[in-house]
């Protein structure tokens, strides 16, 4: 979908921002940049929609090379979203999600009913925040906006230059997670500039680490922090990559172990420590292995907060057992039924840190 063929970056002062760059973000697929400032990931981006032109090589979207179109027609059909998002303060939220919709030409109320379809979709319920102005949202409810103006148009190409950088770790926290949720329903092509090496490894099907002006190493973020490259990369990633796998390691049901269960309503069991389940399979809670005798399960049962779907990350269920303070965590399905499937430990937890490991072909 979107392809740089030999691309290089000149300024008049003889500053070289990106040097023969070549590769490839095939469609629906979410490629982050991430290196120190300057080192020419938002001049890369910025050359996808013809903000900044390349001194040589060619940059192509679809197999078109981009100096063949014109500049606005282009930008017009390449979603874009800025740290500072760059809603129209005269503007209601309807109106700036409409914004490009209606330059090409979408009749007003098709184009308001496309925004407001697109506010629901990034958790804006049109009916509460449709009249309101920008300065009347928080900055997070801002970036949703630019996020859904950006699709407005439904194109093909997302660029996002840190999207989310100016906010705070707990709202941009929760925008990274709604953004991949919404990138798993519109698989948009996109490149995703960040500083932010976690953000990247979280949000990237590959990432790309820059150093000046050329990438070191662009591979799945368990790659990078598996297997660096170069001794940049190993230099920036980090002596704790091993912890940062965490966060692109899911938890898998081959870890899992399956520690003696119970229903809620048996007789009391004799013996050591068990998972107490409901009649429909959901986990309930937990019998220590110290209990009185007599009486059912019920009565004795312990609550079982630790638990988290399949497929969470390891980092998930790591945090949620030290937030719990708790020797285990329960996983459950990941679907709507959330039936309860084993316990993940860890002593298994760090086993499937080690496999992950494993998977990645030495460099």
């Amino acid at each position: 979908m979107i392809r740089f063929e030999h691309v290089t970056k000149r300024y008049a002062d003889g500053t070289t921002a990106v040097d023969d760059l070549s590769f490839e973000v095939a469609e629906g697929e979410l490629v982050t940049l991430v290196g120190p400032s300057g080192c020419g990931k938002t001049t890369t981006m910025r050359m996808v929609n013809r903000l900044e032109e390349p001194t040589s090589g060619r940059v192509l979207v679809a197999g078109r090379d981009t100096t063949a179109t014109d500049p606005v027609e282009l930008r017009r059909r390449i979603g874009y979203v800025i740290q500072q998002v760059g809603l129209f303060p005269h503007r209601t939220v309807l109106e700036n999600t409409a914004t490009v919709p209606r330059l090409l030409g979408t009749g007003k109320a098709r184009a308001r009913a496309r925004a407001a379809e697109l506010l629901d979709l990034v958790g804006l319920d049109p009916a509460v925040y449709g009249d309101r102005y920008p300065d009347q949202l928080s900055g997070g409810q801002r970036q949703r906006v630019g996020v859904a103006r950006a699709l407005a148009a439904d194109p093909p190409v997302l660029l996002m230059d840190e999207p989310f950088g100016a906010v705070d770790p707990v709202v941009r926290e929760r925008l990274q997670s709604e953004f991949l949720r919404l990138q798993s329903q519109v698989r948009k092509t996109v490149l995703f500039v960040t500083h932010d090496l976690e953000e990247a490894v979280r949000l990237g099907d590959r990432m790309a680490v820059y150093g000046q002006g050329r990438i070191e190493q662009l591979d799945a973020p368990a790659t990078v922090l598996g297997s660096p490259a170069t001794p940049y990369v190993a230099e920036f990633v980090g002596a704790d990559r091993a912890l940062k796998r965490l966060a692109v390691t899911p938890v898998e049901e081959a870890h899992l172990e399956q520690p003696p269960t119970v229903r809620l309503d048996d007789p009391l069991p004799s013996g050591g420590p068990a998972v107490v389940l409901d009649a429909a399979g959901h986990p309930y809670g937990w019998l220590p292995a110290t209990r009185g005798a007599g009486g059912t399960v019920r009565e004795q049962a312990r609550s079982m907060d630790a638990r988290v779907p399949l497929g969470s990350s390891l980092k998930e269920a790591f945090s949620t057992m030290l937030q719990y303070d708790a020797g285990w965590v329960a996983v459950t399905e990941a679907g709507g039924d959330r039936r309860y499937l084993g316990v993940l430990t860890p002593e298994r937890l760090h086993e499937a840190l080690r496999d992950s490991v494993r998977v990645v072909t030495p460099r």
